[in-house]
């Protein structure tokens, strides 16, 4: 008896628990620049980000078109769909997978009466809810405010100037247009404070003296944080969600006799808004400076090749493409090679397809050593890891200073 009223309690927590999650549709295109399996392919992760956010999508609505419609983004047919299952669905956001214009978000939200948010807007919650320390904070309140700008709405006129006399005619300012000051007046503030911030962490940096820097850069939710804490033996925090880190962290680490400085830093995503590529740019300082990079990639996704991509082209933002760079596959725990009916002839053998092995001898067998497999979480290869990293920091290190005995035993000073 106590069992069954157990179970009935857990079961009313959970339902409990879901309804308190805000409900939401997921909106997106299908265009010549993005088809079909592309667009399922954001939408997977909008849904993602929409769970991280904290919230439940209840539906996901595409519409095959040219281009996204100025005005509203979908066609109005498809618009009024969307309409109706809000209403007959109790759902209070709408979320679409591309940033929209300040028009489009106006006309949007006079349609579907409900919260309208864009893939934009969704990171920069999460990246709000994820912020711990001051800079963190400071970081995206600014970007907030940059995002905000041109989306202010309204345009009341009780504070126009309508008396007669000199100086006194014509409408005045506006509360939209005093809204955008003051805005305009705490993006300057912000930015102001950033710059201290900056120069503090500058000054810390300096104080790290000539170690040896290794950032850990990859795709957000490939792994980053797990693999600092096993090779730091550091308790960073690590979660299965999108953007569990935002604050970078340093940590002190020694492979055998030989220390260095391993840092943390934010992931990285596809369309990532650039109102915080520029607002994060203290905390890529990290990367910048480092004299190494460990690329991190989960390659238990079916689409690593294009979060490659997408990283290298944010790193290339930041000016730090040509940096030495060693490429780190994880997860290989959780990668499944898609099976292939043997009895199908008309499906095509992929890329998907494909068994660890035959990845390592394709375009990854040109990297070299620069190539590793690992799964940070089973800690398996991880001997290998060190050694290659090691090895890597090691030279550096032997540049940096040409000669310690203490170190480099097997060194020859006379070379």
């Amino acid at each position: 008896m106590q069992l069954c009223n157990f179970a009935y309690y857990l079961k009313f927590m959970i339902e409990k628990k879901d309804v308190s999650l805000e409900r939401a549709v997921l909106i997106g295109v299908v265009t010549k620049d993005q088809d079909e399996a592309k667009s399922k392919e954001y939408l997977d992760e909008l849904e993602f980000l929409t769970y991280t956010a904290g919230g439940e999508v209840v539906k996901r609505f595409t519409q095959k078109m040219e281009m996204p419609n100025p005005k509203t983004f979908l066609g109005t047919g498809k618009m009024e769909d969307v309409r109706q299952f809000i209403d007959e669905n109790d759902v209070g956001t709408a979320i679409f997978d591309d940033e929209l214009s300040a028009s489009q978000e106006r006309n949007i939200s006079k349609i579907l009466n409900c919260k309208v948010l864009d893939r934009t807007n969704l990171i920069l919650d999460i990246f709000a809810q994820r912020a711990q320390t001051s800079y963190a904070r400071t970081q995206v309140e600014l970007a907030q405010c940059e995002y905000l700008l041109p989306r202010l709405r309204g345009m009341w006129t009780h504070l126009e100037r309508q008396k007669g006399g000199i100086g006194m005619r014509g409408p005045g300012e506006t509360e939209i247009e005093t809204d955008r000051r003051i805005v305009r007046d705490k993006i300057a503030l912000l930015k102001e404070k950033l710059k201290t911030i900056d120069r503090q962490m500058s000054v810390q940096r300096g104080n790290r003296g000539a170690m040896v820097r290794v950032a850990l850069v990859g795709y957000t939710n490939v792994g980053k944080s797990t693999l600092m804490n096993v090779i730091s033996k550091s308790d960073v925090f690590a979660e299965n969600k999108l953007f569990a880190t935002l604050d970078t962290t340093v940590r002190k680490v020694v492979i055998q006799n030989l220390p260095f400085l391993l840092s943390d830093t934010v992931g990285f995503i596809r369309k990532l808004p650039t109102q915080l590529v520029e607002s994060f740019k203290g905390t890529l300082d990290e990367v910048r400076e480092a004299d190494l990079l460990l690329h991190v990639v989960d390659i238990s996704h079916p689409n690593f090749e294009e979060h490659i991509e997408s990283v290298n082209k944010i790193l290339g933002e930041i000016k730090c493409a040509d940096k030495p760079t060693i490429m780190v596959f994880n997860k290989i725990d959780a990668y499944k090679a898609e099976p292939l009916d043997s009895d199908d002839l008309q499906t095509e053998r992929t890329k998907r397809h494909y068994s660890l092995n035959e990845w390592k001898s394709t375009w990854m067998s040109k990297i070299g050593n620069n190539a590793l497999f690992i799964s940070a979480i089973n800690k398996e290869n991880l001997e290998d890891f060190k050694k290659r990293v090691y090895d890597e920091v090691r030279n550096i290190h032997i540049t940096r200073f040409p000669y310690n005995k203490f170190l480099y035993p097997d060194y020859d000073e006379t070379l």
